[in-house]
């Protein structure tokens, strides 16, 4: 029979904490860390690679990735932290080289970055060193290394300059610096003032620019190294303004400690258009580079909030992590705080600017906390897991989706699945809850009253399940969700369950170091075995159901059969968390607090012979394999789901004994297939009309594009006409230039010929003239070069003549000095002779002076030791009495834990009734903004009014005559303005002093409230202290339970201190009194509550109804108006009449002086009318 194996087959997770922790590989596959392994994950094929971390590291601390991506550093903290280079052009990535600081004692190396050619590798150690290493990494050589920084001022992020092999940038808190690597050493090239400045990252833009980003949200530009300018970020949204331009404006180095409200920067990357940086949580900009070598931001990248979260705000405040962009720059990824990865096409980004940009998943959301439940079904390829981070997520571990995922108020602390796959059991704090897994939710449906449920599991039928409430084990039935059993027994916590392939039988394991086989038909032991010095942590059956497997504190996985242990296996130093059989029964796995996971034959073995895998970097909290014998699950502290194929050492698979067929049923509820079908009808519906329209618009688009094609095409033949025209001229025109061309070039040539001629006899004449030249200057120059030997040698032997009096008179002075320094010599040991007889003195004087000292202190500390004797004894006593005083803290502490609990409960109900009162209080603020509002439509229409009257008064002054038929109206408007203002005035005073009354009603009963409040949380208080002296009494009582009679003697005992008649008969009453109490209060809040409504409605209705009254009062008002400025037009017009008429007649009586008179009447008559 050959080995089993377990095969890394996929993994979900992300491991927080490593710097870098994602970059891309090529466009399709991103590389990441999980667990102990970097994933390389294919985006499109969905398939893993995986590379694992070394055996004795403590974690993975950065991740490189090479320029050429072909290449991948990782650093690994330990007693001497190491990087080790991978290739991962190599199928198993396979490793090249592990680099050290050399001598240098170092732990860590917080961040890492490649060279452009690769060839170079630098590493920031951590503090307090924080030293810079420079490797020519392929032959394993430190070239340079240099402190960059003090235990003060750490270190955020190294790199090199992407245009410069030898130039390097080191950033951090109050660290800015730039390195040349020359002659052997690194040397800083820059020094700018940036103490206070708390830089979190940086990214070069050309050969000598560098932006980085600061704690504030500051984008400060260094040029050369020297801090030159700021980028402004804080221009509106760039869905409201896509196009604005980010201004840039000049700083000083004073101007460096000035704050910013902006959220931190955590993360800048560049690209070949700009650059990309993270704007507070949840939040990403992209900057395009302008003409005027500035930045414009252009769009702005957010987090969408998790529909299935109940919090809203908790996708969208991760602080980004890390950002990368893939080599095509098509992709853009992010990881963040919480443990999850999302990408963005930049393709997408130019085409779609209108529209709001967001990020997607890379791959599934992950678990962000330490998954605390695990658990596979029968009949469908599904594993549930619940973690700290509230949530529970259900995976398909054969399509290596995430198909359902739902967060919750209280943190989930186990699961269950049933077998059919349907229904699963969540344990809370408060309570456990069974729910319906439907088609895109997971639905509570009943709820059972066990607290801080760490274990559940159903039974392989599905027709049961067990519970676990501290050290009680609870049955239920499936059904009639009855509770059936409640097995009792241990006496600390139960931290594993599980039942036998028939459902007889069920194991448990505790902290109390006992394991209990439990018949589930009768409730009681079947077999047990108990050892006090182990803390077990999980249990599981054999594949046959005869034996036991256990693993705890003590290092060893155990095998129990009939209360006795048949074999151990010894772990190394590491102990065993977690144990799972296969259903073959060929291979037993098991966890371990390290990580690491190990598969051992069954049944097993004596010796410690077994495989280990590099799987997680925490303890594994759970193992499960699946029913098809196929996948191992294992689930750890560090939020990762890792999935392994079982196979042999052939590569087969396991072949499981029953056959297994999975379902695809799922649960829909009706409302939903309602709901469904009606969306399917209303979209067909919408599909025909937009069909319709569409086709109708084509039709009406090709007719236009007709009429266009024609006019086009006539303008077009129209254009040809006209250049053709312009063409034959444009020859001739050309004919009779070349034709000019020509001759003037013939007549240049017979010029420039004739100069030629003439400038060839002049500059041969020059020419034997300064040759001629050249010879009398070569005869002088001989002449000077022997007169300068003369005078080189003579200044020869003046120079040794002055050399031989200097060594002279030298000489003379070194024998004076030796002389003095041999006196001063002498003088020097005369004086330490005096000096040693001076010393021997001292020191006899200080002996006597230390033996006196001695003997007094030796008594001393005779007498110290004679009282040190009598405090042991009493420290013995003490401790005696300490140990009896912490059982009684532990008590304590118990009861505490359930005041807590209670206190918990009380403090809910308190938040409701606040809710309740913040309610109210809205309520009143709607009402008394009512009032503002109408406030101000009142001093609008006043306004109008005034302005109403302005132009009455022109009116009136233009035109005297209308004034008598104006006065009535405007008395009639006056009266009416002070009716409506009274009217009004004495609404709003009315509504407001009933409100004010009624919310100091509500005060008043609040207070009241409160009052009884605290006395019950006295009353249960008491009740609480009572109840403990009566569990510690019947745990006393227990201890009696083999003696009959002291054991009758201590329940009278109990009966009679704890069972007044009448004490019971009035703590009911008190009980109803203040339920009624209770009753009554919550009847009457609610009927002020439905009272305040029913008034508010009114008010604004009659709110509304004045408000259309003035409305129409307004527009009658200026439809007078209207009508007076009408009859104000016709009257000037009769006016500009009346003068032509009379114009006219005064000519004609000029003319007829004589006949006048009758025709003078006429329009004095008409004028009166």
């Amino acid at each position: 029979m050959s080995a089993v194996v377990a095969q890394s087959h996929f993994i979900f997770g992300l491991r927080r904490g490593v710097d870098n922790n994602v970059c891309f590989f090529d466009e399709q596959t991103v590389v990441f860390p999980c667990g102990n392994n970097c994933v390389c994950y294919n985006t499109v094929h969905r398939h893993q690679r995986f590379i694992p971390g070394s055996e004795k590291s403590q974690g993975m601390r950065a991740l490189a990735i090479s320029a050429n991506r072909r290449y991948l550093a990782v650093s690994e903290c330990g007693e001497k932290a190491t990087i080790t280079v991978f290739d991962l052009q190599h199928e198993q990535g396979r490793k090249r080289k592990v680099l050290t600081a050399g001598d240098v004692p170092v732990q860590e190396f917080v961040c890492m970055a490649f060279s452009p050619d690769s060839k170079y590798l630098i590493g920031q150690t951590g503090g307090p060193e924080w030293m810079l290493i420079f490797w020519l990494w392929e032959k394993q050589k430190v070239l340079a290394s240099v402190k960059t920084s003090n235990s003060n001022n750490p270190i955020t992020q190294v790199s090199f300059n992407p245009y410069n092999n030898m130039q390097l940038c080191v950033s951090g808190t109050g660290v800015f610096k730039l390195f040349r690597y020359s002659e052997g050493a690194l040397k800083q090239s820059s020094f700018p003032k940036v103490e206070t400045i708390n830089f979190l990252c940086h990214t070069w833009m050309t050969a000598e620019r560098v932006i980085a980003g600061t704690d504030t949200g500051r984008l400060l530009v260094f040029e050369s190294g020297d801090l030159r300018r700021e980028i402004n970020t804080s221009s509106q949204g760039v869905q409201e303004q896509p196009d604005r331009q980010v201004g840039t404006r000049m700083i000083r180095d004073t101007d460096v400690d000035e704050a910013s409200t902006v959220s931190r920067i955590t993360a800048i990357l560049s690209y070949s258009k700009g650059f990309v940086c993270s704007m507070g949580p949840g939040t990403v900009c992209l900057f395009e580079k302008t003409e005027e070598d500035s930045y414009r931001k252009s769009r702005g990248i957010k987090i969408l909030p998790d529909p299935h979260s109940n919090e809203m705000t908790q996708a969208d405040c991760q602080e980004i992590d890390t950002m990368c962009i893939s080599p095509a720059e098509e992709t853009l990824a992010i990881s963040t705080d919480q443990g999850q990865l999302y990408s963005f096409g930049l393709s997408s980004v130019d085409i779609n600017k209108d529209e709001r940009a967001h990020f997607e998943f890379l791959s599934q959301s992950f678990h962000s906390k330490s998954i605390t439940g695990l658990s596979v079904c029968l009949w469908k390829p599904l594993a549930a897991t619940s973690s700290l981070d509230r949530s529970v997520r259900i995976w398909n571990y054969e399509t290596k989706v995430l198909e359902l995922y739902k967060e919750f108020q209280e943190e989930a602390y186990s699961v269950a699945l049933h077998p059919t796959g349907l229904f699963i059991l969540v344990g809370f704090s408060d309570k456990l809850r069974l729910m319906n897994l439907v088609i895109d939710d997971i639905r509570s449906f009943k709820e059972f009253t066990v607290r801080s449920c760490r274990e559940c599991a159903f039974s392989h039928g599905g027709h049961m399940f067990a519970a676990v409430n501290g050290n009680v084990i609870h049955i239920y039935s499936v059904t009639s969700f009855e509770n059936i059993l409640n097995l009792k027994g241990h006496n600390g916590k139960i931290r594993g369950i599980e039942w036998s392939l028939d459902d007889s039988r069920l194991v448990s394991c505790g902290m109390d170091g006992a394991v209990y086989e439990w018949n589930t038909q009768t409730g009681k032991r079947e077999s047990e075995s108990v050892l006090k010095s182990c803390s077990y942590t999980d249990v599981a059956f054999s594949s046959d159901c005869k034996s036991i497997l256990a693993v705890g504190s003590d290092l060893m996985l155990k095998e129990i059969q009939d209360c006795q242990v048949l074999r151990e296996v010894p772990a190394d130093e590491v102990a065993h968390t977690a144990v799972a059989v296969s259903h073959s029964g060929r291979v037993v796995f098991t966890g371990a607090a390290s990580g690491t996971i190990r598969a051992i034959k069954y049944p097993l073995p004596i010796q410690k012979d077994w495989i280990m895998y590099q799987a997680h970097c925490g303890p594994v909290t759970k193992m499960v394999i699946t029913y098809d014998d196929q996948f191992l699950l294992t689930a750890s502290e560090d939020g990762c789901l890792s999935m392994w194929k079982i196979i042999d050492k052939e590569g087969r698979g396991l072949k499981s004994n029953r056959q297994i067929v999975h379902t695809e049923e799922i649960l829909v509820t009706k409302s939903d297939l309602e709901e469904k079908t009606q969306n399917m009808l209303e979209l067909k519906m919408r599909l025909e009309e937009l069909q319709m329209e569409n086709e109708y618009q084509l039709r009406l688009k090709d007719m236009n594009y007709n009429e266009k094609m024609k006019e086009i095409s006539d303008k077009f033949t129209q254009q040809i006409k006209s250049l053709q025209t312009a063409q034959q001229t444009m020859k001739t025109e050309m004919e009779k230039k070349e034709c000019e061309h020509q001759e003037s070039s013939a007549e240049v040539t017979v010029k420039h010929s004739r100069e030629l001629k003439d400038l060839e006899t002049s500059y041969s004449q020059k020419l034997i003239v300064e040759h001629e030249r050249h010879q009398d200057l070569q005869h002088q120059y001989q002449r000077m070069k022997e007169d300068f030997e003369m005078q080189r040698k003579s200044a020869e032997e003046h120079k040794i003549q002055a050399l031989e009096e200097l060594t002279q008179s030298y000489e003379a002075k070194l024998q004076e000095k030796t002389q003095h320094l041999a006196q001063y010599q002498e003088e020097a040991e005369q004086e330490i002779c005096g000096f040693k007889e001076i010393i021997k003195q001292v020191e006899e004087d200080e002996e006597r002076k230390i033996h006196d000292i001695q003997i007094k202190y030796e008594k001393k500390l005779h007498t110290v030791k004679e009282t040190n004797t009598n405090l042991k004894g009493e420290t013995g006593i003490m401790a005696q009495k300490f140990h009896s005083l912490q059982r009684q803290i532990e008590d304590r502490g118990s009861d505490i834990n359930k005041l807590k609990q209670e206190r918990q409960r009380l403090l809910g109900l308190i938040r409701s009734l606040e809710s309740d009162i913040e309610d109210l209080k809205r309520q009143i603020a709607g009402h008394e903004k009512t009032n503002q509002d109408k406030d101000k439509t009142i001093s609008g229409l006043k306004k109008k009014n005034q302005e109403l009257e302005k132009l009455r008064f022109v009116l009136d002054f233009q035109l005297s005559e209308l004034k008598k038929q104006t006065e009535p109206q405007q008395d009639e408007i006056s009266e009416k303005k002070e009716r409506i203002r009274q009217e009004e005035l004495v609404q709003t005073d009315q509504s407001n002093t009933q409100l004010k009354l009624t919310v100091s009603d509500l005060k008043l009963k609040l207070r009241t409230r409160d009052k009884e409040m605290q006395k019950e949380m006295q009353k249960l208080k008491d009740l609480e202290i009572h109840l403990q002296r009566l569990k510690s009494d019947l745990h006393n009582c227990v201890g009696f339970i083999q003696d009959p009679r002291k054991l009758k003697e201590s329940v009278q005992m109990i009966y009679t201190r704890y069972v007044p008649q009448t004490e019971g008969v009035e703590k009911s009453g008190v009980d109803q009194d203040v339920q009624r109490a209770f009753g009554r209060q919550r009847d009457h809040q609610e009927k002020t509550v439905n009272s305040l409504k029913m008034r508010s409605a009114k008010s604004a209705e009659e709110h509304e109804e004045i408000y259309f009254r003035i409305m129409k009062e307004n527009v009658s008002l200026i439809t007078e108006i209207n009508e007076l400025r009408k009859e104000l037009c016709l009257v000037r017009t009769q006016v500009k009449d009346y003068k032509a008429q009379l114009t006219s007649y005064k000519r004609s009586h000029q003319l007829r002086p004589n006949s006048g008179e009758g025709p003078k009447k006429e329009p004095k008559h008409e004028d009166v009318s």
